[in-house]
């Protein structure tokens, strides 16, 4: 089996999964007045959950054209997976990591810290070297996404970290 179709069957299992969750566990703790409203807080899962299904049993059960002596070369963009070393996996790897750490300093650091913080090592890690432009750039960008969010939308977003306020 191809490998976009490994990828797909596991997209399906977490769907499943997930709509398990959305379907039967997500309403049990609803107040009874929250109980005769149209829309529950499990709606867009319960949507996401069965339209994730869907697309993963296209993917699984649409069939694949048959080889061609074109399709002997790699088209542009695609991966050869016989050649996987030569991508930059470790960059990969190591913005995933960025992420969980960026999600781990929210609350000791504060909005503005971690992203700040986040969209600088990021930066460097794709190779940005440009520290006077990027510097500036990321505090400009999370300040006015905190701002957005705080004064606008009136979603308390802690800004700094718990000691400064």
């Amino acid at each position: 089996m191809a490998l976009d179709r490994w990828i797909a069957l596991a997209f399906i299992a977490f769907c499943c999964v997930y709509g398990y969750a959305a379907f039967f566990t997500m309403d049990q703790s609803l107040p009874p007045i929250l109980q005769r409203n149209p829309i529950w807080p499990s709606t867009f899962p319960k949507i996401l959950a069965v339209l994730g299904i869907v697309v993963g049993l296209v993917v699984l059960f649409t069939p694949t054209p048959p080889k061609t002596d074109a399709d002997a070369k790699p088209k542009d963009g695609a991966i050869d997976l016989t050649r996987l070393g030569d991508y930059h996996i470790v960059q990969a790897a190591a913005l995933l990591a960025l992420m969980v750490a960026y999600a781990l300093t929210l609350r000791p650091l504060g909005f503005l810290g971690s992203t700040v913080g986040f969209l600088v090592i990021g930066a460097l890690i794709l190779g940005e070297r440009k520290l006077h432009i990027l510097i500036p750039v990321a505090v400009i960008a999370a300040g006015s996404i905190w701002y957005l969010v705080q004064e606008v939308l009136g979603i308390f977003l802690r800004p700094l970290p718990a000691m400064f306020m």
